[in-house]
């Protein structure tokens, strides 16, 4: 048999079906509304290339170095060309094509879905590496069935199997087909709180097909219920687009959602207990929490995948959490409301109703949680700093190193662009102050003086006071107690300082060390240029700004080691202060006039920060490192040695070294290794945007700006082998090194430590251990 049908299939046919369809199967024998459907066989794709003679040519395409872009890609367009171009025997095409006739009296429009055996492994996820189409009709049911099959050699599908060391000619894959859900609304459905596992069922919906949902083109309604009460909090979005099918072509279309519908909320209470029941069906049936696609038409619900719920951390408890920002509170998308089913405010305080209307009149990206409530500050201007008192709430289009003390004053900040990498994000963070980012807005839409609510967990401005400052929530982890026992790991994980005033924050981590201590936050909050500030106050002032910063995270962390960055600010941050007028413009500062480049054309300047260091180890402060940043070649570390010397620095006597945030660089380490760093440490957020040409800030191209890329990984992987052959060690300060995913690649390929943001240590320190135990049990067995 070619194909097998959903009401056959159970969980113990992983391997003929995969793990889509074992799902589909185990939810259609429990009774679960499952629309009907049948899978077409790894076994039926495997006597397709056999029976043609094309699996030998098949895995001898792919059996290339997949570091070589070229290799790979020609060796993924030649194994998908021999799939896609070899004909059906006639006895399958009749198998296939009839069981189709079977589903919606032959006239039904399918789901085709690939459904590979090594997909959703505990320790590897071959997840969206496959094909999915829509709308599929006779005329195109056995090209897609191949395109499927195809799909299994992607040049990252390739990739990723080789990385994990998966044969080629063991992975089958599956293909199920199965009666499309013209869905009215749709969405997914967590049985549990996907954070911290609490009895807590979290559904988003929107309008239309779910692919809008799971896809990120539409921001949806996001319903959070307590599952033993079912008292509810949600929050409305602004429902832009929608996806679903054109009835004269059949095709999956984006279309705009009728002006009367976008703020409608999408499901109502009695579909919500009806979502509801079937979670708890579905999670008793697995016994463990999961993940929902769901669908509704005209009325009744159906399941479309059911998967366990991955990211509960079992060590944590809602008192305890991570304090990273909840992903399931997703973003409104415009004039939405958040409240709760009693009428209370979604933030857990009462709402004032004299002072606010409780609406929703701004919203964005929560990058910093807790909730606040002042006035609005709007800042286009440094000089418009002056007005920011204690607890305003900063609002700018973008915020700057220079405006850090404003921002310590401030009780929130929020800004129109950004993300959770922006210089915003991460000091608020870091200042424990709530922020909400990328709300593209804010500046235009709220008014100087008038009083909001920022909660930065949902990423929600609500018009007027809704707490009181005794009732304001703080991040969770400026609260949250640490665990008695911190991970002992081989791998070292330190933290990211930005700021000296975060430096007590960051020691109660436990971190080891810290990865990445900036030094521009330090000179640019002095509001004026290094050369400004020096004429004004002279040689001496200027080094005991830096000293004292400094000095502050070193003794917090001592004899823990401290890697401080020199001057790396770009030249349009240096025009904002006073003295910055005879900055160069530049059309892309980020790739013009920074890092090592400025300091070894200043050396005056770059002399006075070296000067702050030599004072530094003359006080004993033997845990301060120095990392050189921006660096493109040997040639870089040659000069900048010499500069040490002059400042009566022993480059042999004390660690240094280089960040690697450049391909150049990325190349180059071994030469860098022969002229003396002690360690290369990666800045992947530029690693990755100058690898892949793609400005991680700019909304056209954002989705294309991708830490695990494989260029980059190669990049990663590359210098770290060469680094241990040659006895330097490695580390990443970059925001994706908080990623499990970029956790587990970095330990597997034996990275020195690994700098996370300080509210990300935790949870780092706890994969970093888990990976380090399966290394070694997979070594003793």
């Amino acid at each position: 048999m070619a194909v097998l049908w959903l009401d056959e299939i159970s969980a113990g046919d992983l391997e003929q079906v995969g793990g889509k369809g074992a799902s589909l199967g185990e939810l259609t024998g429990a009774g679960l509304p499952v629309p009907p459907g049948f899978v077409v066989t790894a076994g039926t794709y495997r006597r397709f290339i056999e029976d043609a003679e094309i699996d030998e040519e098949l895995f001898a395409a792919v059996d290339v170095d997949v570091d070589d872009s070229a290799a790979l890609a020609d060796a993924a367009d030649r194994a998908q060309e021999l799939i896609v171009e070899t004909p059906f025997p006639d006895e399958l095409r009749e198998e296939i094509l009839e069981s189709y006739r079977e589903v919606g009296d032959g006239e039904a429009f399918v789901a085709v879905r690939s459904s590979a055996t090594a997909e959703d492994l505990p320790d590897a996820s071959f997840a969206g590496q496959q094909e999915t189409f829509l709308n599929v009709t006779e005329e195109d049911l056995l090209n897609r069935v191949r395109e499927c099959w195809a799909s299994l050699f992607t040049q990252r599908a390739i990739y990723y199997r080789q990385e994990q060391g998966f044969d080629h000619s063991a992975v089958n894959i599956a293909v199920v087909v199965q009666q499309m859900v013209d869905a009215e609304k749709s969405g997914v459905m967590f049985t549990s709180h996907p954070s911290t596992g609490d009895p807590t069922m979290i559904i988003e919906a929107a309008w239309g097909l779910g692919e809008a949902v799971v896809s990120g083109a539409v921001s949806p309604d996001n319903y959070v219920i307590d599952r033993g009460d079912r008292s509810m909090d949600l929050t409305i979005a602004e429902k832009k687009v929608m996806h679903e099918k054109d009835e004269e072509t059949g095709q999956t279309v984006e279309r705009d959602v009728p002006e009367e519908k976008r703020t409608q909320r999408v499901i109502s209470d009695d579909e919500i207990d009806a979502l509801m029941d079937l979670g708890e069906r579905v999670e008793d049936h697995y016994g463990e929490p999961q993940d929902v696609e769901w669908a509704i038409v005209d009325g009744d619900v159906y399941m479309l995948q059911s998967r366990p719920i991955t990211t509960i951390d079992e060590d944590e408890t809602a008192a305890d959490a991570t304090g990273s920002v909840d992903p399931t509170k997703g973003l409104t998308d415009g004039s939405g409301s958040a409240q709760a089913a009693d009428g209370s405010s979604a933030t857990g305080a009462s709402a004032d109703s004299s002072a606010s209307s409780g609406e929703v009149i701004v919203d964005g990206l929560g990058s910093s949680p807790g909730t606040v409530s002042g006035p609005a500050k709007i800042v286009t201007k440094l000089d418009d700093l002056a007005k920011v008192s204690e607890g305003d709430i900063i609002v700018t289009e973008m915020t700057m190193p220079d405006m850090v003390p404003a921002m310590k004053r401030a009780s929130g900040i929020i800004t129109d662009e950004g993300g959770m990498t922006s210089h915003a994000a991460i000091v608020s963070r870091e200042l424990g102050v709530p922020a909400i980012v990328g709300t593209t807005n804010a500046t235009t839409v709220l008014q100087d003086g008038q009083v909001v609510t920022l909660d930065g967990d949902k990423g929600a401005v609500l018009e007027g006071k809704t707490v009181e400052p005794d009732e304001e929530t703080e991040p969770v982890e400026e609260v949250r107690p640490q665990s008695p026992v911190k991970p002992m790991t081989a791998t070292e994980v330190k933290v990211n300082v930005s700021i000296p005033e975060a430096a007590e924050r960051a020691a109660a981590t436990g971190a080891d060390g810290v990865g990445l201590l900036r030094t521009e936050h330090m000179i640019l909050s002095l509001n004026q240029t290094p050369e400004k500030f020096i004429a004004e106050n002279g040689t001496d002032a200027y080094i005991t700004e830096l000293v004292e910063g400094i000095r502050g995270v070193a003794d917090e962390f001592y004899p823990r080691p401290v890697r401080v960055r020199t001057l790396d600010a770009p030249t349009d941050e240096f025009r904002q202060l006073e003295g910055g007028e005879d900055e160069p413009e530049e059309h892309n500062p980020m790739l013009g006039y920074r890092g090592i480049r400025r300091s070894l054309d200043r050396t005056d300047v770059f002399a006075h920060e070296l000067e702050a260091f030599h004072r530094l180890y003359e006080l004993g402060y033997d845990n301060v490192e120095i990392m050189l940043p921006l660096v493109n070649d040997a040639e870089d570390i040659y000069r900048a040695k010499e500069c040490m010397k002059e400042a009566g620095i022993d480059p042999e006597k004390r660690k240094w070294g280089a960040m690697i945030e450049t391909p150049a660089a990325a190349l180059s380490v071994e030469e860098m290794a022969d002229a003396g760093i002690d360690f290369a440490s990666f800045g992947t957020n530029d690693l990755t945007q100058y690898t892949l040409a793609v400005d991680r800030n700019n909304e056209h191209v954002a989705d294309r700006f991708d830490e695990l890329h494989p260029a980059v990984l190669r990049l990663l992987g590359d210098v770290i082998e060469t680094c241990r052959e040659r006895g330097v060690d490695t580390s990443i300060c970059g925001q994706a090194g908080s990623k499990p995913e970029m956790v587990q690649f970095l330990v597997n390929e034996g990275i020195s430590s690994i700098s996370a943001n300080i509210d990300a240590v935790r949870d780092v320190q706890h994969e970093v251990k888990r990976v380090e135990q399966k290394l070694l049990l997979d070594s003793v067995r």
